[in-house]
């Protein structure tokens, strides 16, 4: 007798969508990121000073993940590029047919680079591929530097590493070099970006990263 879980009937649709929407990233050549984190670490923050640095220099585009409210979707709107907002009403992360639903409302063939700000947590966004090219993980100074070893899957799913709020180091108790240590142990290969969204501290090392990648593929 062969017994199939629900869970994993649900990952095997979902990686079955995930595969097409991947097909239509490498067709229209744009760079894909599945932007995960706990609320809270600034992420729209950082997306936004992103956004600022890029402009004129690369076509961006962002589907927004947020169990209610459209607030994060109006604030990247005001950077005057596409963006749809995902509301899940209660559903604790996006998966790959709501990004092919809100591919349906977005100019593919202008874009060079997609953002996808998930909903904030770090458990369920981790175990749903989307059809991104890679994942980022983002958290910051103070949430603690054991947070790789918390939640292993979201770091080994992650091909990069964003540490922000750096400019608050001073006043909390969190070690550089620890949290290093541990996202490295957990995934040897991660690339690590530690920065500001408040300053600016260290944001051009990250967009400089993602102008390299967008233009030699």
């Amino acid at each position: 007798m062969s017994i199939i879980t629900i869970e994993k009937k649900i990952l095997e649709k979902n990686e079955d969508l995930a595969k097409l929407n991947r097909e239509i990233f490498h067709q229209k050549n744009i760079l894909t990121l599945d932007l995960l984190s706990s609320p809270g670490s600034g992420k729209t923050t950082l997306l936004e000073k992103t956004l600022e640095i890029l402009k004129g220099k690369i076509h961006p585009a962002v589907i927004e993940g947020d169990v209610q409210t459209d607030h994060d979707a109006q604030r990247i709107a005001e950077h005057q590029i596409p963006v749809v907002q995902i509301i899940t009403r209660g559903g604790c992360h996006l998966d790959a047919r709501l990004i092919q639903d809100a591919l349906n409302k977005l100019p593919l063939d202008e874009i060079q680079l997609l953002f996808i700000e998930n909903v904030g947590n770090l458990v369920c966004p981790a175990e749903f591929d989307l059809g991104e090219t890679e994942k980022v993980v983002i958290l910051s100074a103070t949430e603690g530097d054991d947070k790789p070893l918390k939640y292993p899957l979201a770091f080994h799913k992650a091909t990069t590493c964003i540490l922000n709020k750096t400019d608050l180091l001073p006043y909390v108790e969190f070690s550089v070099d620890t949290f290093r240590k541990n996202a490295l142990k957990i995934n040897p290969a991660l690339t690590l970006f530690e920065c500001s969204a408040k300053t600016g501290d260290g944001i051009e090392a990250w967009t400089d990263w993602l102008t390299h990648k967008i233009k030699n593929g």
